[in-house]
């Protein structure tokens, strides 16, 4: 089983399971972590040279907090992040108030409100950052991944075109440059 095989390469991540300590704890309502930190962890440790923490742009920490769409509870769940470990880079977002702010920053009409985690990972920019995963109170390792895990362990980037626009996906791919950093994985155009 493919979530099986993401929990085997992220429990070899000291850092990454450190981190997903630190959220679970934090206290955030449905809180993950998803997108690129989990990427870079699969993607260094099969296609490139061994995951190193300090090349994280951002550790992406999703929550869902319907009660509170401010911006300032972004900050306040970054800074609880911050204050339980200082080290990696964390980015805390409230999905539930992603509609408020997405169309004027990244363009595009109005949007409906995000319900679930789920619904959000399913717009994320490509398949193979597209899961966010989290511990549960035992410890075990839950994933999120609407579109499957197949891009992500098979090395593949792929846009997915739920919100994403062919020109921002190239964009994206030349500022990160994936087949550079971790040879071996495949863009699919």
């Amino acid at each position: 089983m493919r979530e099986d095989e993401l929990g085997d390469l992220v429990r070899r991540s000291r850092w990454l399971v450190r981190a997903l300590g630190v959220v679970r704890d934090s206290g955030l309502p449905d809180a993950w972590i998803g997108a690129g930190a989990i990427r870079d962890v699969v993607w260094s440790e099969r296609y490139g040279d061994r995951f190193d923490p300090s090349s994280v742009r951002d550790v992406d920490v999703v929550f869902l907090d319907p009660a509170d769409l401010s911006r300032d509870n972004d900050d306040r769940a970054t800074e609880r992040l911050v204050a339980a470990w200082p080290e990696p880079p964390w980015e805390a977002k409230n999905q539930a108030a992603v509609h408020t702010w997405y169309p004027a920053k990244f363009g595009g009409g109005p949007m409906p409100p995000l319900r679930t985690i789920a619904d959000a990972v399913a717009t994320w920019p490509e398949y193979a950052t597209a899961v966010a995963i989290r511990l549960d109170a035992d410890g075990q390792i839950e994933v999120c991944a609407p579109y499957g895990l197949d891009d992500l362990l098979d090395g593949v980037w792929r846009r997915n075109p739920s919100r994403v626009s062919p020109e921002i996906s190239r964009q994206r791919l030349a500022r990160h440059r994936p087949t550079e950093r971790w040879p071996g994985v495949r863009v699919v155009t």
